[in-house]
Formats: C-alpha cells, sequence, structure tokens
C-alpha cells in the first residue's frame, strides 16, 4: 500500500528481519550477529523508516520488538534523531491504536523522531484488502497516502535542522 502511494522521489526498501535470532545478552556479548548489523546499517543509512505494523494482543508483534531491541544495540544508534512514521492494521475497530502509542513510547526512548500527525489506524482491515492484499478502500489510501506526503515534509525538515538551516 506504501509502496503505490508514496509522492513521486520516496522510495521504499521492505525489511524482512526472518534471520533476526532472539535477542540474547550472551549473543550480544559476542558481537551482533550479521543479519543485525546488517539491517542496523540500513537504517542508519535511510532518510526515514516507515514502521506498518499489526497489533498483537493488544500491543507490539514479539518479532517487532525483538528486532527493536537487537538494533538499539550499541553506542553508535541507528534511530537517534531517525525521522520514524507509524501506521497499523487490525481487524479490530481501532485499527491498532494501541501497538502504536506502545511502539511510540519504544520509539521515544531509542531517540528517534516519530510523526505526530497524521496518524493513520486502519481498522476492519479484512474488508478494506482484496486477496493479494491490495487495499480496496478510497477512504483508507487517502489517509495513507495523506501521511506520507507528511512524513516527506517530516524527513526534509529534519535534514533542514541537522544541516543547521
Amino acid at each position: 500500500l506504501a509502496g503505490e502511494l508514496m509522492p513521486a522521489g520516496m522510495t521504499l526498501d521492505i525489511v524482512d528481519w526472518r534471520e533476526v535470532p532472539v535477542f540474547d545478552a550472551d549473543q550480544l556479548a559476542q558481537g551482533l550477529p550479521p543479519s543485525v548489523a546488517l539491517l542496523r546499517e540500513r537504517v542508519r543509512r535511510a532518510d526515514g523508516v516507515l514502521i506498518a505494523t499489526p497489533e498483537y494482543n493488544f500491543s507490539i508483534p514479539g518479532g517487532l520488538k525483538n528486532l527493536l531491541d537487537w538494533l538499539s544495540r550499541g553506542d553508535d544508534q541507528p534511530w537517534a534523531h531517525k525521522p520514524v512514521a507509524i501506521f497499523s492494521a487490525s481487524p479490530g475497530p481501532l485499527g491498532g491504536a494501541r501497538v502504536q502509542y506502545d511502539l511510540r513510547k519504544v520509539m521515544l526512548f531509542l531517540n528517534a523522531t516519530v510523526l505526530v500527525k497524521p496518524e493513520v489506524f486502519i481498522g476492519s482491515a479484512a474488508a478494506k484488502f482484496d486477496a493479494e492484499g491490495r487495499c480496496t478502500d478510497d477512504t483508507t489510501r487517502k489517509f495513507v497516502a495523506a501521511q506520507l506526503v507528511a512524513f516527506e515534509q517530516w524527513i526534509a525538515g529534519m535534514a533542514r535542522m541537522r544541516a543547521g538551516g
């Protein structure tokens, strides 16, 4: 959905984190696993990070939280001042609101700069996507497109601030 609706000039690089092991401090003491080191560099190089997530058991899915735990390790924080936007989808009516609130707290701790508005919560998601996963709901598409425009502006504004202008 986001890839279809991004403003011209924005690109989407989808992260697959299935190779990331369960966080283990003993393993960390021996060094970052290669899959984690690679993802940390991808986050560091990105102009911004869009997190699209479902809500599991009223909060952050375990795999996503595990990924954030790994990526946050080390003195060279890839999340520091990184523009982040979040959207969520859920079969329930709240559209993943609880996952976003919890995720925003985690990202705040990681010193990321999360886009505040517009928020996108895709409730009753099963009725808004077809069997191939394409969004068929015009209102949802408009909300996501508006968030992506705001995110593009947020990234540009953050870059100007970092450059001192």
